[in-house]
């Protein structure tokens, strides 16, 4: 089964949702010299570590996340979207470790354990992750991003019943959530409805997600220009 991703990316001032509003280019470059003036601000290199992670360039995300937490060790964002960069990297032992060490300094984030509960589900800890999605959820059962991990969980194990019915409900919660129409995509291809994984290929590509380019072309999905 493919992986679906962990994590979303939230640049907060800087709009990257809408390919109409600001370019990642031109986020990254005014990353780039916001540090030259300002080189120990952990804000910027946090920002810099998901600027340089949509651009696929996740070992320098890395690095810049890292310098988040070294300026500022208490910056649980960073140690979240860290743990994300990991798993992307197929480092799990690393990814669970950050989201660890997020619940540490709050033991109280949602986001830090879904994103526990789904490493330790791709190790084969199934009661372990789940234990994780319940605590994410008697946190905070209408945050999204938490519904459409759990989605993912349910992909990892085959339960597509249950990664369509927990993204839907992420898009219950928030409508342009491109993540969940991704999984959607998957989950829904995976389920034999080429027509409903289609009608979320298309949702995601136009709020701007980067969708797998093979699978956007085999299910007819075009990017707008």
């Amino acid at each position: 089964m493919r992986m679906l991703y962990l994590f979303r990316i939230n640049l907060g001032e800087y709009s990257m949702g809408k390919k109409e509003e600001v370019s990642e280019d031109t986020v990254f470059r005014a990353l780039r010299r916001q540090l030259l003036a300002t080189p120990y601000s952990a804000p910027l290199h946090y920002n810099l570590g998901l600027a340089y992670a949509r651009r696929e360039q996740l070992d320098e995300s890395i690095t810049a996340f890292q310098q988040a937490i070294a300026l500022d060790p208490k910056m649980v964002e960073a140690y979240i979207n860290l743990g994300g960069v990991h798993l992307r990297k197929g480092n799990l032992e690393a990814c669970i470790e950050a989201n660890q060490k997020a619940l540490e300094i709050n033991p109280n984030h949602p986001l830090a354990h879904s994103n526990l509960g789904f490493a330790l589900i791709q190790q084969g800890k199934q009661d372990e992750g789940m234990l994780e999605y319940q605590r994410a959820l008697e946190i905070d059962p209408n945050q999204a991003a938490v519904r459409a991990n759990l989605g993912g969980a349910y992909f990892q194990i085959g339960d597509l019943e249950g990664a369509i019915r927990e993204n839907l409900k992420a898009l219950e919660l928030n409508p342009h959530f491109a993540l969940a129409h991704n999984n959607l995509l998957h989950a829904y291809r995976a389920a034999g409805d080429l027509e409903a994984a289609r009608t979320h290929c298309q949702k995601a590509l136009d709020l701007g997600f980067q969708v797998n380019p093979e699978l956007a072309q085999e299910l007819g999905c075009e990017e707008d220009e």
